[in-house]
């Protein structure tokens, strides 16, 4: 998830304040190893902050990269076999390496991956950083300004279910996030009842409270959820309305307005689609293309969806059963085949981790539809 859809989305709403607080973003920041688990979904806050969840601490981890040189004119970018060589640079073998995401530092441009050496418990994390003209190398985090925000009502740390439906909550405590103003929003599930949670995490993690749980009505099963976690997220101005624009599996789209995450609260989101079921969300972002919003929807099995955002405010909320589609309008990009993440490079371009030959994956930019 990713940092130029929230710099849009500031700017949008027009409260932002990046430029304001530049010099105090490292403030209350310790300096030394950040300690990881595991690294999943990635953002960029401000001055090239960079957070990492760690989905198996159930923690985020916010750390200076230092990475500030702006970058000069973009260029194409395509490395074919990213995951081969990625392998290589660590001293292993592309099976035994797991892309968990991908980011854009939106001022050096430089892409950023997060991996998994190894499979099961214990794979080691490590960042990867691809910059201009493809070039790649293991980020040191042995001596980094950082600051970590450990979550209080995780899941549990364990195999829970049966047979094919086994599963490990903790994996899930962290399914996407972003930095927005002076917070980091967070996706995940908790150890509650209603276990589908959305935060609002004042930076840099002063304090982390128990998170808002949430309820939406998935129109393709026809019942309320309150256990299936957000898989992606985009804020987004809803009217005037700052929102959260929220992708589930199988796919209802929902909104959530930000104000109401507040600490402990239960709400229930207004489910705006339904975008066709048997599928899993993968990456999201919103862009503006000849002076109208897109938001551009990568997904497991009905490939990357450019979705109109135009009257959304005045959306219907689906409340009944759905056969598959419903809602706001959109079409397939045929030709973005294979996206497994997704990120803006800049205002025209997206950098796409996508699947090639064989088990081959490859880090590709591509002109926005």
């Amino acid at each position: 998830m990713k940092i130029i859809a929230r710099l849009f989305f500031v700017v949008l709403t027009g409260i932002g304040c990046f430029g304001l607080r530049a010099a105090d973003w490292t403030a209350g920041m310790k300096e030394g190893k950040p300690e990881f688990k595991s690294m999943g979904p990635l953002a960029f806050g401000p001055d090239a902050i960079l957070l990492i969840a760690d989905t198996r601490g159930a923690a985020v981890v916010a750390v200076a990269t230092g990475d500030t040189v702006p970058a000069k004119a973009i260029q194409p970018l395509k490395v074919e076999g990213i995951n081969q060589k990625i392998a290589g640079l660590l001293g292993t073998s592309a099976d035994q390496i797991l892309i968990n995401d991908m980011v854009v530092n939106p001022i050096s441009r430089n892409a950023y991956i997060a991996v998994s050496r190894g499979r099961g418990p214990d794979a080691i994390p490590v960042l990867v950083r691809v910059k201009a003209g493809g070039n790649l190398e293991a980020v040191s985090l042995g001596k980094v300004k950082f600051s970590r925000g450990e979550l209080p009502d995780a899941p549990v740390d364990g195999v829970v279910g049966e047979g094919n439906r086994q599963s490990n909550p903790r994996q899930e405590s962290i399914t996407d996030l972003a930095f927005f103003q002076d917070r980091v929003l967070i996706a995940g599930l908790s150890n509650e009842e209603f276990s589908s949670t959305l935060r609002a995490i004042p930076f840099p993690f002063e304090t982390v409270a128990n998170g808002t749980t949430v309820e939406i009505f998935h129109g393709a099963h026809g019942r309320f959820e309150t256990r299936s976690p957000v898989r992606t997220f985009v804020p987004f101005n809803v009217g005037s309305q700052p929102s959260l624009i929220a992708a589930y599996t199988c796919t209802p789209l929902v909104q959530f307005p930000l104000g109401d995450l507040k600490p402990g609260a239960k709400i229930k989101g207004k489910t705006i689609a339904e975008l066709g079921n048997r599928n899993r969300p993968l990456d999201m972002i919103v862009y503006q293309k000849g002076g109208k919003d897109y938001l551009l929807l990568a997904n497991s099995s009905r490939g990357v969806m450019k979705i109109s955002t135009d009257n959304i405010e005045n959306a219907e909320n689906i409340t009944d059963k759905v056969a598959d589609k419903k809602g706001q309008p959109y079409e397939t990009i045929e030709s973005w085949t294979g996206v497994d993440q997704l990120d803006q490079l800049d205002p025209s371009h997206a950098l796409v981790v996508r699947r090639g030959e064989g088990n081959s994956l490859n880090l590709e930019s591509l002109a926005l539809p």
